[in-house]
């Protein structure tokens, strides 16, 4: 048995000193630092992402206020036609002889052969001294009552009249 150097016994015993050494280390030593969760491949993932995000933005928000663009446009070629609609009635309206004859006396204050035509003239109001425009609005709204022909003649005395003073 001298061949062999050491028994059995002390290899075991050995290996077990190894083995109690290296738990010994393994347990004093510093845990291995954690690998982040965030791969190369996820940032590159994430990068190329936010990228597509940065170039897609632009053009997004073209196509949005293009399409808002078109929707108002639609909107007033909506409202062009109905005018349309509205001015062909309106022209329709007028082809009519009654209807002319009946606008020419409510706006022109025209009487026809045999009729006895009253004006009403209501008193014009006290001139108003400067500063106050009160009166020089109603003498307006009178004015604006009162048939075309007669504001016409009354602007030629005020303007034959130089000096005088506004009614």
């Amino acid at each position: 048995m001298g061949a062999d150097r050491f028994s059995t016994a002390a290899r075991l015993k050995a290996i077990g000193q190894e083995a109690q050494a290296r738990v010994y280390r393994a347990a004093t030593r510093r845990p291995a630092p954690r690998r982040s969760k965030l791969t190369g491949r996820a940032a590159l993932l994430a990068l190329v992402l936010c990228a597509l995000i940065v170039a897609l933005a632009y053009p997004m928000r073209q196509y949005i206020a293009q399409r808002s663009d078109i929707a108002d446009q639609r909107k007033e070629a909506q409202q062009a036609k109905q005018r349309v609609e509205q001015l062909r009635e309106e022209k329709a309206r007028w082809q009519d002889n009654e209807y002319v004859k009946t606008q020419a006396r409510k706006r022109l204050h025209f009487m026809l052969p045999g009729e006895t035509g009253y004006t009403v003239v209501s008193p014009t109001p006290s001139a108003a001294p400067d500063g106050d425009t009160a009166g020089r609005r109603s003498s307006d709204e009178a004015a604006a009552h009162r048939p075309w022909y007669d504001n016409f003649w009354d602007s030629v005395d005020h303007a034959d009249a130089a000096g005088s003073p506004r009614r």
